[in-house]
């Protein structure tokens, strides 16, 4: 399937997730290409007079959000937020998650973990068995000692663990820090994962969003799915 073809999926799954918006929400906007699609459509909402407010997981989306006229909450105010809607790298069949590819997982988790209701937005080919394999597990670390982290990271996981490099140039999140990638044949336990991870010093948060997702809409060739999780 071709990458336009694709992102008309995206474009579906973002329409669909519009209609959890109602006037007078704050929203937790996040980012990546599904995202785009979604305050795109968000924007001709509050054209059409709907009263909108956000909290922006980048940069990217609060550039994009202000040119939506989607106003967003400033970084430091105690949010309550209604809904987040975000895209996915991975989901598993239990709704787990892989994030950060674009770069922004600590921010969004924050956010997700905000929310009174978290959207996941995908197109079908992010959905897998199991997490990990052809997609790297992102974990953003302080700066200071890295290398020391990425060691630890290695030996939990036993696993090639990547620093993330951008034209020749380590990558630097929004929050100054760095993210290792790193590569597991698979993820079968998410959550002890995840557990593990942040008991190492020097690692500021995972990629891995474990029990989070309050609904999946997922864009296929035929239709688009919604499926409401169930917490346990």
């Amino acid at each position: 399937m071709s990458t336009s073809d694709l992102d008309t999926l995206k474009h579906a799954a973002a329409a669909k997730a519009v209609e959890f918006v109602k006037d007078g929400m704050v929203l937790g906007l996040g980012t990546g290409s599904t995202a785009k699609h979604l305050i795109m459509a968000l924007g001709e909402k509050v054209k059409a007079g709907m009263n909108l407010s956000g909290v922006s997981t980048s940069q990217e989306t609060a550039m994009l959000a202000r040119q939506c006229g989607i106003a967003l909450i400033d970084a430091e105010t105690c949010w309550t937020i209604d809904v987040a809607f975000d895209g996915a790298d991975q989901v598993d069949p239990a709704f787990n998650l892989i994030k950060g590819g674009g770069g922004a997982l600590l921010k969004e988790k924050i956010v997700a973990a905000s929310a009174m209701k978290f959207v996941v937005m995908i197109d079908f080919t992010k959905r897998v068995p199991v997490l990990g394999g052809a997609f790297p597990l992102p974990v953003e670390v302080v700066p200071f000692g890295w290398r020391n982290t990425a060691r630890k990271i290695e030996e939990l996981t036993r696993s090639r663990v990547v620093l993330r490099e951008r034209e020749g140039a380590r990558f630097q999140t929004e929050s100054g820090n760095l993210i290792v990638d790193v590569h597991l044949a698979r993820i079968d336990r998410p959550d002890e994962l995840e557990t593990a991870l942040h008991r190492i010093p020097g690692v500021v948060e995972a990629g891995l969003f474990v029990g989070r997702t309050d609904v999946l809409i997922v864009g296929t060739p035929d239709r688009t799915e919604i499926h409401h999780v169930k917490r346990g």
